[in-house]
């Protein structure tokens, strides 16, 4: 019983002491290896992958003329930009909102992007 007790102290004071953005990155990466997700800084340039996270950001691109719809989703690890290609909105797309997502990783400007990637809205935020 003294290892349980310990334990249970234990968490609870890392969760008084803690910054809240790492115990929120800390239960989006948990979250998001049980949806079976990869972490995002395990992820490789050229690999078909899903992600599990939080869209921090959502954003209009207007490049070119050819207008392109970019959202950050942090997963406690790394962020992953998702870019649609043509497209303006997407309904259910906005930050705050937890997204499960699937494409092959590219890199653009040092960071990490799904391009036109598969994804599902979550019901609820972990």
């Amino acid at each position: 019983m003294g290892t349980k007790g310990d334990g249970y102290w234990h968490r609870l004071v890392k969760r008084l002491t803690t910054d809240v953005d790492q115990l929120d990155a800390d239960d989006l990466s948990t979250h998001a290896e049980a949806q079976g997700a990869r972490r995002a800084c395990d992820c490789r340039s050229g690999e078909e992958v899903t992600v599990f996270g939080r869209l921090r950001t959502v954003e209009l691109c207007p490049r070119d003329a050819a207008a392109t719809l970019e959202a950050e989703l942090f997963d406690g690890t790394e962020g992953v930009t998702l870019v649609w290609l043509g497209r303006r909105r997407i309904p259910g797309i906005e930050p705050g909102r937890t997204v499960k997502a699937q494409g092959r990783i590219a890199v653009r400007d040092g960071r990490k992007v799904l391009y036109n990637p598969y994804y599902e809205l979550q019901q609820t935020a972990p």
